[in-house]
C-alpha cells in the first residue's frame, strides 16, 4: 500500500471514530476523499479534502468539520501537525520518521517499488498500432506504438493482466492497391521499364524489396497473367511481407504484440454474420431511414431504407446502418465483429489506441459492445495527435523509403531508441507533438530525455565514486536500508524523499486515467528535484553525498542517492527506456 493510501486509511478511521463518538452524525460509509500532495510544498506534506466531501452528508460547513477532525488527526503518531486551509482543506505535516521508513521501503523493494495490486489481475486488451500492412512504420505510427506499449507496461505494474493486440485491416481496397503496386514493382524487378508510379499507387522504395522477394519465390510466374489470377496471391504475399517489416520496426523499439487479429479472418469465419444474428435476436435491428447529415446542405438527398442498429438505445446520438444501400456490410460491421470477438475471448475491459483522424470511433462502437456484452464490457479509446518532424527547426516530410513520411527506422537510426520512446511521451496524446532531431540529442536540461537519463547516470556515478574512495563501506541495499537515518532531516532531504514517495501514487493515477505521459512528467519532476539537490550540495557542504571524513552521514546520503536511482529506473522501465549508467556522446541512443 502506498504511503498516501496508508494516510488516507488513517484519516478515514478518524472520521469513523468521530461518528462513533457523536462528534459527527451521518449513516453509511465514509464517502470517497483524496489525500494528495499540496499544490504548494510550503503548505505541508499532504492535503485532504475529507471535510469538504462530508459537508452534505454531515450537514455542517467544511471548516466546522475540519475543526472537529483536526485534533484527532494531530493525535496520530506519524502526524506532526494539521492545518486548516481555504474552504476546508486539511494540510498535514508528517514526522521525518515516516519519510525515513518510506526511503527504507524503496531500498527493500528495489524496482518493484510502486507495484500495485489495484488491477486485481483483471484482463485488459490493449489494441495499438494496427497500421494497415501497406508500408513501413512512420512517425505517426511510432507515437501510437509507444503510447500503447507504455500503457501496457503501466497497467501491468498496476496489477492488470494485459494482452497486447494488433488488428490488421487486410480486407479493404487498400490491399488491392498494394497488390497492384507490388505487381508493377515485380515487373520492374524482372527488367521492365515501368516509368513513373501511377497516381494512387504506393510510391515508396520499400516495395522494390517486396517485389524482389516475390521474384525470388515465384520467378516470372505472374508475368503476362490476368489480374484475376495474381491479385489474391500478391495480396497475401505483400501484406504478409510488410507485416514482417512492421514487426521488425516495432522490435527496434522493444515492442512485441501477443495477438495479431485480422479483418479477413473475421469475414471468412462468419463472425460478422454471428454479430448480426445476435443483434437481430435481441430486437435491435430494423429497416428504416436516417435524417440527412447535420451541418451539410444536400439538395439531392433522399431518404433511403437502410438496415439499422438501434445504437441510440445505448447512448449513441443516432442509429447506425449495418449494411450499405447495395446490401454489403457497412464500415462499422467489421469493427463490431472484431470487438465481439474480443468479448468472446474473455475481455471485458478493452482499450484502443487510434489516430486522431479516427474521431467518433468510440461513439460508433461502444453501443454495439454494450449490446452484445449486456453492458458488462467496457471499451475506451485514446486518440493520439500528429507528429511533426523537424531538423534544426526546419520541417521534414519526405522519405525515400516510405515515399511521403519519415519512417520509424530512420528516426531510431538517427537519435536512438530511448530518445524516440521518451519524446513520444512528452505531450498528452491529444496534443500535437514536435519531434526535432537536433533537440532530441541535445545535451541540455531543455532535452527531457537527456535530463532524466543524466539524473540516473549521476546517481550511478556517485555510488561508483563512493565505492572507490571508501571501499570499506557496505553499500548494499540491505545495509543501506538497515541503518538509522537521523541526518536526513534537512528540508532538501525531505523534499526529495517526498518526490520519491509520490511514485506509487503517480503510477496508480496514471493507470486509472489511462495517461502514460504522466510517467514521463513524473520522471522529469523527479530529475529536476534531484538535480536541484545536487546543485545545492555544491554550495552547502552538509548536503553533499560523499563526506570522506564522516562515513555515517555518507551512508545515509548514499541511501538517498540509491533510492533516487531505483525509482528513476522503475519509472523508466514503464516508459520502455533503458536507464543509463553513464552519459556519452550517443547517450540518448539506448
Amino acid at each position: 500500500m502506498s504511503l498516501f493510501k496508508t494516510v488516507q486509511k488513517q484519516v478515514g478511521d478518524v472520521v469513523q471514530k468521530a461518528v462513533a463518538e457523536g462528534a459527527l452524525t451521518f449513516s453509511g460509509a465514509v464517502p470517497a476523499f483524496v489525500v494528495e500532495p499540496p499544490r504548494d510544498v510550503a503548505h505541508g506534506d499532504m492535503a485532504t479534502n475529507v471535510a469538504m466531501v462530508l459537508t452534505k452528508l454531515a450537514g455542517k460547513p467544511p471548516r466546522v468539520i475540519a475543526e472537529i477532525l483536526k485534533p484527532q488527526i494531530e493525535a496520530l503518531d506519524f502526524i506532526e501537525s494539521a492545518e486548516i486551509a481555504g474552504p476546508g482543506f486539511i494540510n498535514l505535516r508528517l514526522s521525518p520518521s515516516v519519510w525515513h521508513d518510506e526511503l527504507k521501503e524503496i531500498l527493500r523493494a528495489g524496482v518493484r517499488y510502486g507495484d500495485s495490486p489495484m488491477g486485481g489481475h483483471q484482463k485488459v486488451n490493449v489494441e495499438f498500432v494496427s497500421a494497415n500492412p501497406t508500408g513501413p512504420m512512420h512517425a505517426g505510427h511510432a507515437r501510437g506504438a509507444v503510447l500503447g506499449d507504455t500503457l501496457c507496461r503501466l497497467l501491468s505494474k498496476a496489477g492488470y493482466d494485459v494482452t497486447r493486440e494488433y488488428y490488421l485491416n487486410d480486407a479493404g481496397t487498400q490491399i488491392d492497391v498494394l497488390a497492384r503496386t507490388t505487381h508493377l514493382r515485380y515487373r520492374e524487378a524482372l527488367g521492365e521499364d515501368i516509368g513513373a508510379i501511377p497516381e494512387g499507387f504506393y510510391p515508396g522504395d520499400y516495395l522494390k524489396e517486396v517485389a524482389q522477394a516475390l521474384v525470388a519465390r515465384d520467378g516470372d510466374k505472374w508475368i503476362g497473367k490476368d489480374e484475376v489470377e495474381w491479385l489474391e496471391p500478391l495480396r497475401l504475399f505483400a501484406s504478409a511481407y510488410i507485416l514482417d517489416m512492421i514487426r521488425a520496426d516495432l522490435d527496434l523499439i522493444g515492442i512485441k504484440h501477443d495477438v495479431f487479429s485480422n479483418e479477413r479472418v473475421l469475414i471468412e469465419n462468419g463472425t460478422l454474420d454471428k454479430v448480426y444474428k445476435l443483434l437481430d435476436e435481441k430486437g435491435l435491428i430494423y429497416v428504416g431511414t436516417l435524417p440527412p447529415p447535420k451541418g451539410k446542405v444536400m439538395e439531392d438527398w433522399e431518404p433511403v431504407p437502410l438496415t439499422l442498429f438501434r445504437s441510440s438505445q445505448f447512448g449513441d446520438n443516432t442509429d447506425r446502418p449495418l449494411k450499405k444501400r447495395d446490401g454489403n456490410w457497412a464500415y462499422v460491421m467489421p469493427d463490431l465483429a472484431y470487438h465481439y470477438d474480443k468479448v468472446h475471448r474473455g475481455f471485458d475491459y478493452m482499450i484502443n489506441i487510434l489516430g486522431k483522424d479516427h474521431g467518433g470511433y468510440l461513439e460508433r462502437i461502444r453501443p454495439g459492445v454494450a449490446a452484445f456484452s449486456e453492458g458488462k464490457a467496457r471499451l475506451d479509446v485514446i486518440y493520439n495527435n500528429i507528429v511533426k518532424i523537424y531538423k534544426n527547426g526546419v520541417p521534414v516530410k519526405l522519405s525515400k523509403r516510405s515515399g511521403n513520411l519519415i519512417t520509424l527506422r530512420e528516426m531510431v537510426e538517427q537519435v536512438g531508441v530511448g530518445a524516440v520512446r521518451f519524446f513520444m511521451l512528452t505531450r498528452a496524446p491529444d496534443s500535437e507533438l514536435e519531434f526535432d532531431f537536433a533537440k532530441v540529442v541535445e545535451a541540455s536540461r531543455d532535452n527531457p530525455v537527456f535530463y532524466v537519463q543524466y539524473a540516473h547516470a549521476r546517481c550511478c556515478s556517485v555510488l561508483r565514486h563512493a565505492a572507490e574512495i571508501m571501499p570499506d563501506l557496505d553499500l548494499s541495499d540491505k545495509a543501506l536500508a538497515a541503518q538509522a537515518l537521523p541526518s536526513l532531516t534537512e528540508a532538501e532531504d525531505i523534499l526529495l524523499i517526498r518526490a520519491l514517495a509520490n511514485w506509487p501514487r503517480s503510477l496508480e493515477s496514471a493507470a486509472l486515467a489511462q495517461e502514460p505521459h504522466r510517467i514521463a512528467f513524473f520522471l522529469m519532476d523527479l530529475a529536476a528535484q534531484f538535480h536541484s539537490f545536487w546543485n545545492k550540495g555544491n554550495d552547502n557542504a552538509s548536503l553533499r553525498f560523499i563526506l570522506p571524513d564522516d562515513s555515517d552521514i555518507t551512508r545515509q546520503r548514499l541511501a538517498l542517492v540509491r533510492a533516487v536511482q531505483i525509482v528513476l529506473a522503475s519509472a523508466l522501465a514503464v516508459t520502455g527506456c533503458k536507464p543509463l549508467e553513464e552519459m556519452r556522446n550517443d547517450s540518448t541512443a539506448t
